[in-house]
Protein backbone atom coordinates (compact mmCIF):
# COMPACT_ATOMS: atom_id res chain seq x y z
CA UNK A 1 0.00 0.00 0.00
CA UNK A 2 1.77 3.20 -1.12
CA UNK A 3 1.11 6.29 1.16
CA UNK A 4 0.09 9.45 -0.25
CA UNK A 5 0.31 13.16 0.87
CA UNK A 6 -1.07 16.36 -0.48
CA UNK A 7 1.02 19.11 -3.09
CA UNK A 8 0.96 21.58 -0.66
CA UNK A 9 0.95 24.03 -4.08
CA UNK A 10 -1.99 22.66 -5.53
CA UNK A 11 -3.55 20.36 -3.48
CA UNK A 12 -3.29 17.13 -6.07
CA UNK A 13 -2.92 13.83 -3.98
CA UNK A 14 0.83 12.46 -4.62
CA UNK A 15 3.24 9.56 -3.57
CA UNK A 16 4.84 10.56 -0.10
CA UNK A 17 8.26 10.57 -1.52
CA UNK A 18 7.83 12.80 -4.61
CA UNK A 19 9.93 15.76 -4.31
CA UNK A 20 7.90 17.30 -7.34
CA UNK A 21 4.62 17.50 -7.89
CA UNK A 22 3.43 16.05 -11.64
CA UNK A 23 0.36 18.01 -11.73
CA UNK A 24 1.64 21.43 -10.72
CA UNK A 25 5.45 20.96 -11.08
CA UNK A 26 6.20 22.76 -7.50
CA UNK A 27 8.78 20.83 -5.39
CA UNK A 28 7.05 19.69 -2.30
CA UNK A 29 8.48 20.68 1.04
CA UNK A 30 7.48 19.91 4.71
CA UNK A 31 4.45 21.83 5.47
CA UNK A 32 5.84 22.56 8.98
CA UNK A 33 8.72 24.76 7.42
CA UNK A 34 6.54 26.87 4.60
CA UNK A 35 3.82 27.37 7.22
CA UNK A 36 5.03 31.18 7.47
CA UNK A 37 2.06 32.28 9.83
CA UNK A 38 1.97 30.91 13.28
CA UNK A 39 -1.16 29.42 14.85
CA UNK A 40 -0.67 30.46 18.23
CA UNK A 41 -0.10 33.88 16.85
CA UNK A 42 -3.74 33.96 14.90
CA UNK A 43 -5.35 32.21 17.81
CA UNK A 44 -4.42 34.87 20.75
CA UNK A 45 -5.28 37.46 17.77
CA UNK A 46 -8.42 35.75 17.56
CA UNK A 47 -9.37 35.41 21.08
CA UNK A 48 -8.49 39.05 22.49
CA UNK A 49 -8.87 41.73 19.26
CA UNK A 50 -10.90 39.34 16.74
CA UNK A 51 -14.17 41.48 17.26
CA UNK A 52 -11.53 44.28 15.39
CA UNK A 53 -10.66 41.50 12.51
CA UNK A 54 -7.08 41.03 13.84
CA UNK A 55 -6.62 37.65 13.20
CA UNK A 56 -7.97 37.99 9.79
CA UNK A 57 -5.86 40.93 8.62
CA UNK A 58 -2.68 39.08 10.03
CA UNK A 59 -3.63 35.76 7.80
CA UNK A 60 -3.61 38.02 4.87
CA UNK A 61 -7.68 37.92 4.81
CA UNK A 62 -8.14 41.87 4.31
CA UNK A 63 -11.51 41.82 2.89
CA UNK A 64 -12.61 39.65 5.75
CA UNK A 65 -11.04 42.09 8.02
CA UNK A 66 -12.58 44.94 6.82
CA UNK A 67 -16.07 43.19 7.21
CA UNK A 68 -14.95 42.33 10.77
CA UNK A 69 -14.56 45.72 11.53
CA UNK A 70 -17.70 47.54 10.12
CA UNK A 71 -19.89 44.97 11.89
CA UNK A 72 -17.67 44.80 14.95
CA UNK A 73 -20.19 47.26 17.04
CA UNK A 74 -22.26 44.41 16.92
CA UNK A 75 -20.51 41.96 18.89
CA UNK A 76 -21.08 38.96 16.13
CA UNK A 77 -17.47 39.25 14.83
CA UNK A 78 -16.31 38.87 18.45
CA UNK A 79 -18.11 35.80 18.90
CA UNK A 80 -17.16 34.63 15.60
CA UNK A 81 -13.81 34.98 15.92
CA UNK A 82 -13.56 33.51 19.79
CA UNK A 83 -14.70 30.34 17.52
CA UNK A 84 -12.18 30.45 15.32
CA UNK A 85 -9.73 31.61 17.73
CA UNK A 86 -10.62 28.14 19.42
CA UNK A 87 -10.09 26.38 15.81
CA UNK A 88 -6.99 27.88 15.04
CA UNK A 89 -5.58 26.85 18.65
CA UNK A 90 -6.90 23.32 17.99
CA UNK A 91 -5.59 22.30 14.43
CA UNK A 92 -2.46 20.73 13.87
CA UNK A 93 0.19 22.64 12.49
CA UNK A 94 0.05 20.56 9.07
CA UNK A 95 -3.17 21.45 8.61
CA UNK A 96 -2.98 25.18 9.89
CA UNK A 97 -0.28 25.49 7.36
CA UNK A 98 -1.76 24.15 4.12
CA UNK A 99 -5.35 26.29 5.24
CA UNK A 100 -3.39 29.53 6.05
CA UNK A 101 0.37 29.20 4.76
Amino acid sequence: MTQTKFCYACGQQIDVRAEICPKCGVRQQDVRITGRKSKVAAGIFALLLGGFGAHKFYLGRVGQGILYLIFCWTFIPAIIAFIEGILYLCSSDEDFAKKYG
